[in-house]
């Protein structure tokens, strides 16, 4: 643990940070950090194609489990699971609420209604009293607040100690380095969210484990330290103490270990879908017959089987946190088809499609500020692509998301993504590019669905600065490029009209405003690279890529066919509908009905729609928005006025209010503009103005309450 240096107290503007102490962190933090979102990525990755699969099973049709088996088993690898969603989203609560250990569990489970979009976002929705996390949800719509909405006196104890605390508890340990007690007690509020019980006790044992992992690697000093949060009587703690005993009586033979826990701790012996006990114990075991080999413990946990995605990706979070990204790199290549990509599928649509060093270097901010330090200065001057962690691809592939192009590889070098050209003959080009919004292949994906917004807009600026290695033997045109949706939700290649020619040890800063395309969302940025004159060998560095600007674009139906436009918008509403000629329809059957689409980063914008309530109390138009329950409203009410409203969570205050004469089947055109702290609606010759400062940027949307809104067309542009 890190010893405290001098109390320190904070306030900003919306989040309270409030920090009992100064606390210098762990040598080498953003690495570990870093090691641990991937160790969390390969570990779920690995185990998602034959999850709640038996050991008897696994061993029978595909073996100990040493590498991937997703094509083995027809699988895509980097798909949307919920131990990465809610991993990462739900620390979101230190942003929006309190930075500080005091971060409630109430607190937290508003955060859960702000993120979590009801049976589409996060969760397995199996249903109350079958889903712990689906009877959670429930609990806190209806107003039960957190902890008593996973409380063992509301849902039982069998509902409430399944594992999900557990699964999602990373996170919390990962803002938290050297810290076990902190981490112990934010994953303790976390897991009452849901769960309660051993479920919360195999929880805060992890996530202590995982805090003191950056300052130790002495496996056995680990686990007394997650103990030493938990009752000592629980059974978490007497199944730990089994374990520890049976690894000692039976030295390498991991096998040995499984078969005493199956026999005491299996899963006949829990009811319910999928219990902690059985998933603890196996990481336990796992953790102590590899405790120095990520491999070697991966495959143990593995092949083990039962909830093998959440058990992978816990230990592998663990064992990156205590070995560094040196522990991932002793045996098969983890890291290169994972390529740092990611899915967190929740209402905060320009996160849903990202990549580790991006979470990283938030994780390490928030861990920063917990520690009442300064964050550090993003990289790059805040390049959203800036690859200056170890190894760092942020997503780009050859070929892009269809890994189509074998003429060049690419790797992370630690300052610059590297572009080898192996085999570019005369004219003929290569396309390297990242996804920044859902991918082709996964459309339709049929477990949890991708939640997402493109991160990128027509009307932004696209920038990269791109340079060559001195061993290039000839040279190499580039320009920027993209990939939208286009006919029948294929990807179409735009390149910017613009190049440049580089030859050995030149350099070139390019940019492009990005074009307007019929409503077709973009998919992937990158750049292309051709070869005219001779075959060229050699290395191409990606030195930075970035986008800035508020977006310029006609939210519409393309004229070509497809369904990419659509899915471009989160869909919170009971009924999105495709079956009316406008653009955009909507349905709320139960209380509001949200559409969003857009970034968190857009800031300052002009939105122009004409709105056609069909039923309701009220039909809106939302920006800024920073969620399902955070943002501005702009509300045509059924009662014959016109507000500006600004919601947080729960909260709805009406920052200002006029008469304006509304009827059903009527369309009304609305100019809104948010600039500054400045808002400005204008609406049948009516005009409204507010000023305040909660929210200074964030996405547009629909809403409406009880009925129908409709709109065809929506036109943004910078204010």
């Amino acid at each position: 643990m890190i010893d405290p240096v001098k109390r320190v107290s904070i306030e900003l503007e919306t989040t309270r940070i409030v920090i009992g102490t100064t606390m210098a962190l762990p040598p080498n933090t953003l690495e570990h950090i870093y090691a641990g979102v991937l160790g969390k990525l390969i570990g779920v990755y690995l185990g998602r194609p034959f999850e709640n699969w038996t050991y008897q099973r696994i061993m029978r049709e595909l073996g100990p489990i040493t590498y991937y088996v997703n094509e083995q088993l027809g699988a895509q690898l980097v798909v949307t699971d919920d131990d990465v969603s809610g991993t990462f989203s739900f620390v979101r609560a230190l942003e929006d609420h309190v930075c500080s250990a005091e971060l409630s569990s109430e607190d937290i489970g508003r955060t859960w209604l702000n993120y979590v979009v009801e049976n589409r976002a996060v969760f397995w929705w199996g249903g109350a009293g079958n889903s712990t996390e689906h009877t959670a949800w429930l609990n806190l719509a209806k107003g039960i607040p957190a902890p008593a909405s996973g409380a063992i006196a509301t849902n039982g104890k069998t509902v409430a100690e399944q594992i999900g605390a557990q699964i999602f508890i990373d996170g919390w340990a990962l803002v938290a380095p050297g810290n076990p007690a902190l981490a112990a007690k934010l994953a303790r509020a976390a897991g009452s969210v849901s769960h309660d019980g051993e479920s919360v006790h195999a929880a805060v044992l992890w996530a202590a484990m995982e805090a003191e992992a950056f300052v130790s690697r002495d496996v056995g000093h680990l686990i007394d330290t997650g103990l030493s949060y938990i009752p000592a009587d629980s059974l978490i703690a007497k199944l730990v103490a089994d374990i520890r005993g049976w690894v000692a009586a039976n030295g390498d033979d991991w096998q040995a270990t499984r078969q005493q826990i199956e026999d005491s701790y299996g899963y006949d012996k829990y009811a319910g879908v999928c219990h902690v006990v059985p998933n603890h114990a196996l990481m336990i075991m796992a953790l102590l017959h590899a405790p120095d080999d990520f491999s070697r413990g991966q495959m143990i946990v593995n092949t083990s089987g039962w909830d093998t995605d959440c058990n992978a990706g816990n230990l592998g979070c663990l064992h990156g946190i205590m070995l560094g990204l040196a522990g991932l790199e002793g045996g098969p290549d983890w890291r290169g088809p994972v390529a740092d990509r990611l899915y967190l599928s929740t209402a905060d649509g320009g996160r849903g499609v990202g990549d580790a060093a991006a979470v990283t270097l938030w994780l390490a901010g928030l861990a920063h500020r917990l520690a009442g330090l300064p964050e550090p200065l993003p990289p790059k001057d805040g390049a959203q692509f800036h690859f200056a962690l170890p190894g760092a691809v942020q997503g780009f592939m050859a070929g892009g998301s269809q890994r189509d192009c074998a003429d060049v590889v690419v790797s992370g070098t630690g300052s610059a993504l590297a572009v080898d050209l192996v085999s570019m003959t005369s004219g003929r080009s290569a396309y390297v590019g990242t996804p920044v919004f859902t991918p082709p292949a996964m459309i339709g994906h049929s477990w949890y669905e991708v939640l997402a917004t493109p991160r990128v807009w027509p009307g932004q600026t696209l920038e990269a600065r791109i340079s060559a290695e001195a061993n290039l033997s000839g040279s190499v045109e580039v320009a920027l490029a993209i990939r939208h949706y286009g006919e029948g939700d294929t990807l179409v290649t735009a390149v910017a009209p613009q190049s440049a020619t580089l030859e050995a040890g030149g350099s070139a800063t390019l940019s492009w405003r990005l074009p307007q395309l019929d409503g077709n969302p973009i998919a992937e940025i990158g750049f292309v690279m051709s070869v005219r004159d001779q075959a060229t060998v050699g290395r191409v560095l990606l030195d930075w890529m970035r986008w800035d600007g508020e977006p310029e674009l006609v939210l519409k139906r393309p004229h070509n066919e497809g369904s990419m436009w659509r899915s471009a918008w989160i869909n919170g509403a009971s009924v999105f509908s495709k079956n009316f000629k406008e653009s955009f329809r909507i349905s709320g059957n139960r209380g509001e009905g949200v559409i969003l689409t857009g970034t968190r980063q857009w800031a300052d914008y002009r939105l122009d729609a004409t709105l056609n309530l069909h039923l309701g109390d009220y039909g809106a138009v939302l920006v800024r928005a920073e969620g399902l329950r955070r943002y501005y409203a702009v509300r045509l009410g059924r009662n014959g006025t016109l507000q500006i409203v600004r919601r947080r969570d729960e909260i709805e205050t009406v920052l200002a209010e006029t008469p304006l004469p509304i009827a059903f089947e009527t369309p009304i055109e609305l100019r809104i503009t948010a600039s500054g702290t400045q808002l400005t609606v204008e609406a049948a010759g009516t005009r409204l103005e507010a000023e305040d400062a909660t929210y200074r940027s964030g996405m547009i949307g629909l809403a409406v309450f009880e009925g129908a809104l409709s709109t065809d067309r929506i036109h943004v542009t910078p204010a």
